[in-house]
């Protein structure tokens, strides 16, 4: 697969999201995809400071070979399982733990819009920001 969209959505103890999203535009797997996810959400959390971290993802690959249940025979993924290897050295905990897909839509969401980008490569994209409402827009007018 080509121009394959990634996401990671990091989720403090207060409950604030901080979604990142990301474009591969190199030939990768499935699996290699979901190693750059974890590493963009990883180095994420590195960028902002995080010390204990939980890592909650769909790959049950991925999470029984970085816990070394499972051996990581593919050649292309032994460098990803070192690069998160050597992130995880920079938590004092990191604990990751398997979840389905349907628990996962909204880093899903954000690989979905990362794929579906058309920029040209020096083009810089600004942050974007998802709000939830609960209210009508015409209840947040001000007269």
């Amino acid at each position: 697969m080509k121009d394959v969209g990634i996401g990671a959505i990091l989720i403090s103890e207060t409950g604030r999201h901080y979604p990142v999203t990301d474009q591969l535009r190199f030939y990768c797997t499935n699996n290699m995809a979901e190693y750059e996810a974890c590493i963009l959400g990883l180095r994420l959390a590195v960028d902002m400071g995080v010390q204990e971290i939980l890592v909650m993802g769909d790959s049950d690959l991925l999470v029984h070979q970085i816990q070394g249940e499972w051996e990581t025979q593919d050649l292309k993924l032994i460098p990803y399982r070192q690069c998160l290897h050597d992130l995880c050295q920079r938590f004092r905990s990191v604990e990751f733990r398997h979840i389905p897909r349907i628990h996962n839509e909204i880093t899903d969401a954000l690989a979905t819009l990362a794929s579906m980008l058309h920029h040209l490569d020096k083009t810089y994209v600004d942050p974007l920001h998802i709000q939830v409402r609960d209210q009508h827009a015409y209840y947040n007018m001000v007269e």
